[in-house]
């Protein structure tokens, strides 16, 4: 089992001393450069904002937070803290083998000591920690089961460096800096708030009522640099907090990043926010009624049971130290102008605007009232979320071979390159295929592989204001939905199925590819020997069997100037 009992230290940083002799050593082990949730979770590691942690659980240690929320010497921990690695990775190690931890650049940050290698019941892991095991209605679990890998590392760490941010390091603190300025202004009660979204007037009010009520400082503690689907990008956020905090009376508030990894949990999640904010020195935590739930901020239904994460962080709160301070919902009372709490109003007597409604305001260039926000958010937030006829857009089309969508997408780029309003990109299958995946096969990890290349190249395009035309296969859902939840952030993504009977594509067959696969010659051509899984929720549905190429485009073109795309 892994120690977690022991004194209290700054940092699991060595002694330079010792940081020499690692890198030294180091050169002889086995290296793992870390993802970026990795690298999150590393970071939280070494600066202590996951104390009592020396690393990453021991199996014992996991078996007993999945099931129980506590690490087996009792001591309250909400959420498993593993190393998650691939198979071949997970046996070639053998326990007590050191491993040395890299950025993705290969920079050595720290070196492990592996205790303990197994592979975990993922499924089990989701049932406690999530409430479900399954990842259609829950997005951590979907993370959970698609994208950690199958096997996990427990073990003690030694920190060689911090991973390196060269964004907004003055804001940036570790616990031990938090401590220090804290002590320094002479805070004794520090409300902690975490938060993932935009802060606007209501929300100023809200933190602060809170902390008069308790005679608290604020900390600010945004998480930054794990964006989740849908946001922008971190600079924004902070530059809007940077504005929100300029709100605030003098001497009041700190503002701190931290890079913490959501996982959406729910009331676990919240239980391991309140544990962060202790370990910077806080001694109370905002709970919202919703806190760590998938679906808040979205106009889905909660997955979690509202309070239900303010009644486990009370519960806990002798144990863990820090107290619950409930997150009050608050509206605009237009005839006194001032914000009040709904529970002594009702929601209907007050105006607001929901997250949703901001994001339609900005894309549709409409005004956003005082009221609501400070105009040096807003504008921010107008430099990122420019109205959707200046913003760069993807246009996915999926379909079998055959469809008609590579036609499609040349006549929409001759169309576009008319207009000349932005700059425009064809991204076809079959050129993809030649130049960006050559060496890929047609097995299914290999086709999302393909697609996801596209994904990434297309994001790249949108964030930079262009159009992407992308026109392959993409007969598999997963790779599609990880292509819509990366460019949905820097623009419009609009899928476009090409639903062209099977039929009528081996009429067609231009390639000649059904002929041989029907003949047995070729194997992997999709709609004869493998799946096409049709999208669940495309923008446009197109059948081109009784439609001409221009008429297809013409209906992409009406969808797009009715969305807002074009002028």
């Amino acid at each position: 089992m892994l120690n977690t009992r022991h004194e209290y230290s700054e940092s699991l940083l060595v002694h330079f001393r010792r940081a020499e002799d690692l890198r030294g050593k180091a050169l002889g082990y086995q290296s793992l450069d870390l993802n970026a949730r990795q690298l999150s979770d590393l970071e939280l590691l070494l600066n202590r904002a996951l104390y009592p942690l020396t690393g990453y659980l021991a199996r014992a240690d996991y078996e007993s937070v999945v099931e129980q929320m506590r690490l087996g010497d009792g001591i309250v921990w909400p959420l498993p803290i593993c190393l998650d690695v691939k198979e071949d990775v997970a046996r070639s190690l053998q326990p007590g083998q050191k491993l040395a931890l890299n950025d993705q650049e290969g920079f050595l940050l720290a070196v492990m000591t592996v205790q303990d290698i197994w592979q975990p019941d993922k499924l089990r892991e989701a049932l406690h920690v999530y409430g479900t095991k399954d990842p259609v209605i829950h997005p951590g679990v979907q993370q959970l089961l698609e994208q950690v890998h199958g096997w996990y590392l427990g073990g003690p760490v030694e920190g060689l460096s911090l991973p390196v941010h060269y964004d907004f390091r003055e804001l940036r603190l570790s616990p031990s800096e938090t401590h220090r300025r804290f002590t320094q202004y002479g805070w004794r009660r520090v409300l902690g708030f975490h938060t993932e979204e935009y802060l606007h007037c209501a929300h100023r009010e809200m933190v602060l009522a809170a902390a008069r009520d308790i005679g608290a400082s604020i900390f600010l503690h945004p998480v930054v640099g794990m964006e989740s689907p849908g946001s922008l990008d971190h600079y924004t956020h902070v530059r809007c907090y940077q504005a929100f905090v300029d709100k605030f009376p003098k001497n009041m508030i700190m503002l701190g990043l931290t890079p913490l990894a959501e996982r959406w949990a729910g009331p676990r999640e919240a239980l391991w926010h309140a544990i962060v904010r202790k370990n910077f020195g806080c001694s109370h935590f905002m709970v919202a009624d919703n806190h760590g739930d998938p679906f808040a901020r979205t106009d889905r239904e909660l997955f979690y049971p509202r309070n239900a994460a303010q009644h486990l962080v009370a519960e806990l709160s002798p144990e863990t130290g820090i107290e619950m301070v409930p997150q009050e919902r608050m509206g605009y009372l237009e005839d006194k102008a001032r914000y009040v709490f709904l529970k002594d109003v009702g929601e209907e007597a007050v105006k607001s605007i929901s997250s949703m409604e901001l994001r339609h305001r900005l894309e549709w260039d409409l005004d956003i009232p005082v009221w609501f926000s400070y105009p040096e958010v807003v504008a921010e937030l107008r430099k990122s979320f420019p109205p959707r006829s200046r913003q760069g857009f993807t246009i996915f089309m999926t379909g079998l071979s055959g469809s008609g969508k590579s036609t499609i997408a040349r006549v929409l780029l001759v169309k576009f390159m008319e207009m000349r309003d932005r700059p425009v990109t064809l991204l076809d299958g079959d050129i993809v295929r030649k130049n960006l995946s050559s060496e890929l096969t047609y097995s299914q990890e290999h086709r999302n592989l393909n697609v996801i290349r596209i994904g990434f190249v297309a994001s790249e395009i949108t964030k930079n204001g262009g159009i992407a035309l992308c026109a392959p296969i993409a007969p598999y859902e997963e790779s599609r939905r990880a292509n819509r939840e990366l460019i949905s952030r820097y623009g419009g993504y609009i899928e476009v199925y090409v639903a062209t009977p099977l039929e009528v594509c081996e009429q067609r067959d231009r390639k000649g590819l059904y002929a041989k696969a029907r003949a047995g010659r070729i194997k992997g051509v999709t709609g004869v020997s493998d799946p096409y899984i049709p999208p669940a929720n495309p923008e446009i549905t197109i059948d081109t069997t009784h439609m001409t190429p221009a008429e297809a485009v013409q209906e992409i073109l009406l969808y797009l100037e009715e969305q807002g795309y074009l002028r």
